[in-house]
This record gives structure tokens, sequence and C-alpha cells, in this order.
């Protein structure tokens, strides 16, 4: 079940809380009484299918959880799970690829839900080569995997300049994402442990008061200076496939005059 070892109403208390949804206003969308959802969250009352549909629906939970809470609640899954590589998937393995290409000469990445990379562009394979020792590039399991990446002692981490602005922001987000993708929490943590060593056990926030840039900037050190670049994810609109909901772009761009022509000179 992809992770999701949990009973179902600790699978839906923790859907529910990862999106900060109270009982009631998740009663309220649901069109039935808070003392409903409570029960279901405890395992008082079972939901009927629909219920249980609509109820993953409103908190917008990824679809590998919908299978897994259906099969929990003793449905079958409503979610297929279809290899990139399969035919039916040949438009949206089209359309990646156009997004890698287009973006080039910087970099572009394809990710899924557990943080494996799928595919880069060429302006993708040269920073990953620029930043990184050649060990870093393969992940625990001999995939690659960006999560592994940044605990490397040679990963990502290594050269980069703000890690007390940039990392726990990201340690933020990928708590939040493994509140819904239990498998991811290992490596999450270890990635935690990684920080607090880092930064002498003292964690910034992870939101700071007062004005900041529009979005957080990537600063690392490598060979041709300071590389500075901010982030930007592209994912399939409304997908009905678990393989596609799960995947993402992640588009780097240049934050400076300095970055774009390094890029552009090196990536030929």
């Amino acid at each position: 079940m992809d992770g999701f070892t949990h009973s179902l109403p600790d699978t839906l208390q923790r859907a529910r809380q990862a999106r900060r949804v109270s009982q009631l206003e998740l009663s309220l969308r649901l069109g039935v009484s808070q003392r409903h959802v409570s029960f279901v969250e405890n395992g008082r009352a079972r939901p009927s299918r629909d219920l249980l549909a609509r109820w993953l629906g409103e908190l917008d939970a990824p679809l590998a959880l919908r299978n897994a809470a259906l099969l929990q609640a003793g449905f079958a899954p409503a979610y297929r799970a279809t290899s990139l590589d399969d035919p039916d998937l040949a438009q949206a393995k089209a359309a990646l690829q156009q997004l890698l290409k287009a973006h080039d000469p910087m970099p572009a990445l394809v990710l899924d839900a557990h943080w494996n990379l799928l595919q880069l562009n060429r302006g993708g394979a040269w920073l990953a080569t620029t930043l990184m020792a050649p060990e870093a590039l393969a992940g625990s399991s001999g995939s690659p995997n960006l999560l592994d990446m940044l605990v490397h002692p040679m990963g990502l981490t290594r050269p980069l300049f703000n890690l007390r602005e940039a990392g726990p922001a990201f340690l933020s987000q990928l708590r939040a994402e493994a509140a819904l993708q239990p498998a991811l929490a290992p490596k999450v943590e270890a990635f935690g442990a990684l920080l607090r060593d880092r930064l002498d056990g003292r964690m910034p926030p992870a939101a700071h008061p007062g004005p900041q840039a529009p979005v957080l900037t990537l600063r690392f050190a490598t060979p041709f200076g300071e590389l500075a670049f901010f982030r930007m994810f592209t994912t399939f609109g409304t997908p009905q496939d678990i393989t596609l909901a799960s995947l993402r772009v992640e588009h780097m761009f240049a934050a400076d005059e300095a970055t774009d022509a390094v890029v552009r000179a090196q990536v030929r």
C-alpha cells in the first residue's frame, strides 16, 4: 500500500491535520455532523464508499493515499498506477520531455512523489555534476533520489551557501509531505538531523517575520563562482492515475545575470 500502514482512522486524521482543516470545517464541507466526523476518526463509525471518496477529495489527498484508505475501509481501490513507459501515458511522457527541452539550458528535472529523479534536461545534468561528487548522484537504493542527495556528505547541501535560510523552509515542506506520504518520513528526518548538525543544533524558524524576497533563492558555491536559482513546479491538472498525480517538473531559473551567463556558456 505504498508505505501506508496505518488504520483508517489514523489515515483520515493524518490527512485532515496535514491540510490544517478542523473537524468542524470538514463536517460543513461534507454536509455531515462534526460528531460523525469524530466517530469515523476514532473508529466508532465507518464511512460509506461515497462519503470516504468525498472526504478524501475535500482534503485533496494524494491518489495513492485515497486508494490506501479505500482498502483500509474494505473497498476496492479507485485509481491505478500506470508505468510511465506504458503506451497509455505516451502523450503525458511526451509533454514532460517537451517541458524539459523547452527549459534548456536552465536546469529542469522530473520527480515522483518520493523525490526519485526520473528525468532531467541538459541543464539539470550539468548542474548536478557541477554541485555534487559522482558518488552522491546515486541514491541509497541505487536509483537517483533528491532526498538522498541532500543528506549525502558530498551532496546538495555541501555547496549551499544559504543553508540556514533554505534548509528549515525545505524541511517544513518535506514534513508536510511526509504526513501524507509516510514512506518519506525516514529520509525527511535524516535531512532534519543533518540540518541540526550543520547548523550547530540551532534551527532557525522556517518562516521569518518581516519583509522577504518574493521567492526563496538557492545560492551555491561552484567552480564558476556563486550561482543563484529560484524554483517553480509544474504538475498535471486533474490527474486520474497515481503515476501522473505523483509527478512534478522542477524548473530552476537564474536569479541573477551572472548565473544566467554561466549556465548559457556551459550548457551547449
